[in-house]
């Protein structure tokens, strides 16, 4: 039977709140930031798109390959795999900031029903990616203070949705990119 630190848990829950607020408000405001429109002499980070939509490739994979590590019970695998997704997507979130600050919005150029499946990917992805990170966070929380059982059952929502922003994120990429400039 494992011993759940609750204050460990108690002051990184903490952390959790601030940072599931801060992050949304940080992107969204960084987001509307163009530093070339400000007069600022930068180069478009044009490249990032598929670097980044890269990372959200490689992050899925290591989803499913930590769920397949926690089935075959190598916790070791499993928590590396997990952390290695967690930094992704960091990493991806500052490529993806630094991108948007830097370049032009890409406006989508299909039509039809194809318009209709990109824009509906896009908003789900989009919501997702919001609403996934107190989930993240506080499954990595309940893993980290041992309070395994928790772990379990809200790593059952968060894997999922985790995976679906990952994804999709890809596939909004590869929608998107024959419109890049």
């Amino acid at each position: 039977m494992s011993i759940v630190d609750h204050e460990k848990a108690k002051k990184y829950n903490k952390w959790v709140v601030v940072l599931s607020i801060v992050i949304p408000i940080a992107v969204a405001a960084l987001f509307g930031v163009n530093l070339r429109s400000l007069g600022f002499d930068v180069e478009p980070l044009t490249i990032l798109p598929p670097v980044y939509a890269t990372i959200n490739g490689f992050t899925a994979v290591l989803l499913i390959g930590a769920v397949m590590a926690i089935k075959n019970k190598n916790v070791v695998l499993h928590e590396n795999l997990m952390t290695t997704a967690i930094y992704c997507s960091v990493v991806f979130l500052v490529l993806y900031v630094a991108y948007h600050m830097t370049s032009d919005s890409t406006k989508f150029g299909g039509e039809g029903v194809i318009a209709y499946v990109y824009y509906f990917i896009l908003f789900t992805h989009i919501v997702l990616s919001v609403i996934i990170i107190p989930f993240v966070l506080i499954t990595y929380v309940r893993a980290i203070t041992n309070d395994i059982e928790r772990h379990k059952k809200i790593a059952k929502i968060t894997f999922p949705m985790w995976l679906y922003v990952a994804i999709t994120g890809v596939i909004v990429y590869i929608m998107i990119s024959p419109y890049y400039v």
